[in-house]
């Protein structure tokens, strides 16, 4: 009977972990649509109307969400989506001066700043697996990128703003496992994405940018990246309820890694850096188990 409960425990205990897996796959996907969409349409539309496609879809099929509303279920869904807003204006200002794969790589530096930010703002010192997995995808991120892109970094404004970006996803990571269990996951997830929707609509203006024509493949993209949204940050808020941040980041960190694969498939080119700097964030994740296990 022990063993049985044992047996049945193991599954659930890992289901967290692989729900964040789950939506980081899903997460990687996304790049292509977001690729195809922006084709027709200025960033910061496409960002505030994916969101708030989840927005609306996420209050048509949990209509109970809709009652009951406190303090507490605003304010810090409400602050996490702040960051999610500073994160993708800061993100795609900077890639109106960067490559993109610039931009990509100084976007991964919330690998090791989550951590950092952990120990800083709440005293919490991840395990030294933990600590070595940060440094294999770290590097692993590097590789990714490849010695060219490298090679080209200076700081200038779209590196700062690229670099301020992942600071933000930093706070948002950290933010999520610091009140995530206090709110439903579902009702945290409907004020970020709100907010998001209407934080990149009012910036637009500021930015002086303008409202696309509604094409038929924006339409669809935008459609199609406000479920997967939906579907993200409800899992993001329930599965970061029981997984630290630091190791929650190691398993996003892979989100390259499924965005390359995918891309392969689309006929896109997987270097030989990239395939090394895949291998080494995917065993990321395992090392800083091993830490886990022996606990």
């Amino acid at each position: 009977m022990i063993a049985r409960e044992r047996e049945d425990a193991a599954p659930r205990r890992f289901l967290p972990e692989l729900v964040l897996v789950g939506i980081t796959i899903l997460w990687g996907g996304t790049f292509l649509v977001t690729k195809i969409g922006l084709a027709d349409s200025g960033p910061l539309f496409f960002v505030g109307s994916r969101f708030a496609i989840a927005a609306i879809l996420l209050a048509v099929l949990s209509p109970g969400l809709l009652r009951g509303w406190t303090v507490r279920d605003i304010l810090a869904p409400a602050l996490i989506g702040c960051t999610m807003v500073a994160g993708y204006a800061l993100q795609t200002t900077g890639l109106q001066s960067i490559p993109s794969s610039m931009s990509a790589f100084l976007t991964a530096l919330y690998v090791p700043f989550v951590p950092l930010l952990q120990l800083v703002l709440f005293r919490r010192v991840p395990g030294a697996m933990v600590w070595a997995g940060i440094v294999m995808a770290f590097f692993g991120l590097v590789l990714l990128a490849g010695p060219a892109t490298i090679a080209t970094l200076t700081l200038g404004y779209g590196e700062l703003l690229s670099i301020l970006s992942a600071l933000a996803f930093a706070f948002q990571i950290l933010f999520i496992g610091r009140f995530a269990g206090v709110v439903d996951p579902r009702r945290a997830a409907l004020v970020q994405l709100a907010t998001v929707a209407i934080g990149s609509y009012a910036l637009m203006p500021l930015t002086g940018e303008h409202l696309p024509a509604l094409t038929s493949p924006l339409i669809a993209c935008a459609l199609a990246l406000g479920v997967a949204s939906a579907v993200i940050q409800v899992a993001m808020n329930w599965g970061q309820a029981h997984v630290a941040p630091a190791r929650a980041t190691l398993i996003y960190a892979a989100e390259p890694v499924y965005a390359g694969l995918i891309g392969w498939i689309a006929g896109e080119r997987f270097t030989q850096f990239g395939l090394v700097g895949a291998v080494l964030i995917v065993s990321s994740v395992v090392v800083s188990e091993l830490k886990l296990k022996r606990d």
